[in-house]
Parts: structure tokens; C-alpha cells; sequence
């Protein structure tokens, strides 16, 4: 055989031999620096591994962009996770979402009429003259008095002046129905109305 088609055969087969100290095979050319390279087979362990993660992959890729599995698509993942936040905490979430407006329609604000006397009326009387709470009829407000500002305090509550939270008792619309039938009397004639409490705030609505 000639020197060249030593070279051709050298570069499509390799030359084996066994270490007879380690029973290692080696690759018989490769040889550097007196380390020398083996060829022994991988663990079978390793090789089903690797073979798993190979059909994994292929299984995922099509199941997520030829069959667009809802499961695997990060928005979905999102809005489930957000209505399960929102079924576990019903009050904080629907309440970061509310629009805070001053609800004008009869219907609104005869609800909130009935949330007033009902609840409110104990602290701020019938007509909003303010008994152990403050008076809801003049320009003077402890909180303020954005509906954003007023909802906070009826969702919260004011432990330490005696309001508890009624996130609990009523939904974020039958706060907002009670605080438009509270705006409803500010300017009103109280017939024993208590003195301004608070901060001079200029009507906003």
C-alpha cells in the first residue's frame, strides 16, 4: 500500500490499542505531550440522557409553535396567574383596577343612600352632620377629599380614629355608590352640625 492511501485510510479509520494498566482504550495516534487520548464508550446512563433531552425538546418545540399550547405560551401563563391572584385577594386586586368617579345615575346613589343610613349614619348621623365622626356636609376633610382619597379610607378603614375597612363587607361599586351619595351632601344645612375637622381642601368635583 502506497504512503497516500496510508493517509486516506488513517483519516476515515482509527488505530486502537488497549492500556493494559487501566484497560482504557486508546486512540493509538493521539498522543500529545504523554497524555494520551481514550475512546471508551459513554456510560449507558449518560447516553439515555442525552437521547431524553433530544425528544423532550422536539416535543416542546412543536407543542409550541405548531400546536400553540396554551400552556407553554408566557402571556396565558400570565393571565392565569393574575386571575388566580385575583381570586385569592379579591379586594386589593379589583380595587387597582377600579376608575374612581363620582356615580350620578338615581340608581347609584339610592344604593349608596341605603349603605349611608344604614353604616355610615351611626358616626356621620342621618344628614352628614358628623357626630363621632367628622362632618361630611362643609370644605374641611382629615384625608382628603378626591374619591380616590375617600375609597382608601373606606377600603382601609382608620383604626386608630375607630372607622374599620369595608373591603370585606362591600364591593368596590358599593363603595363608590356610598361615597357619591356622600358627596351628595356636601353644602347641605345639617341641623347640628360639628365643627370643621381637617384641612381647608377646595371642592374638587
Amino acid at each position: 500500500m502506497s504512503t497516500a492511501d496510508e493517509k486516506i485510510n488513517r483519516g476515515q479509520e482509527q488505530d486502537y490499542e488497549i492500556d493494559t494498566l487501566t484497560n482504557d482504550r486508546l486512540i493509538s495516534d493521539h498522543e500529545y505531550d504523554g497524555i494520551r487520548e481514550l475512546d471508551n464508550d459513554l456510560p449507558p446512563w449518560w447516553t439515555w440522557l442525552f437521547v431524553i433531552t433530544i425528544v423532550f425538546a422536539i416535543v416542546y418545540l412543536i407543542r409550541l409553535f405548531v400546536f400553540s399550547s396554551d400552556d407553554l405560551i408566557q402571556q396565558s401563563e400570565y393571565n392565569k396567574e393574575m386571575a388566580q391572584a385575583a381570586s385569592m385577594l379579591p379586594s386589593q386586586i379589583q380595587t387597582s383596577a377600579i376608575e374612581f368617579k363620582v356615580l350620578t345615575d338615581q340608581t347609584s346613589l339610592t344604593n349608596g343612600k341605603t349603605i349611608f343610613d344604614k353604616i355610615c349614619s351611626v358616626c356621620h348621623l342621618m344628614d352628614g352632620g358628623g357626630l363621632v365622626g367628622p362632618n361630611m356636609t362643609d370644605d374641611h376633610w382629615i384625608h382628603g377629599n378626591t374619591m380616590e382619597e375617600m375609597f382608601n379610607i373606606v377600603t382601609n378603614g382608620v383604626l386608630d380614629k375607630g372607622m374599620i375597612s369595608y373591603k370585606d363587607q362591600y364591593s368596590p361599586q358599593q363603595r363608590l355608590e356610598v361615597l357619591s351619595y356622600i358627596l351628595t351632601l356636601h353644602g347641605s344645612k345639617p341641623a347640628n352640625p360639628k365643627a370643621p375637622q381637617g384641612d381647608l381642601k377646595e371642592w374638587p368635583y
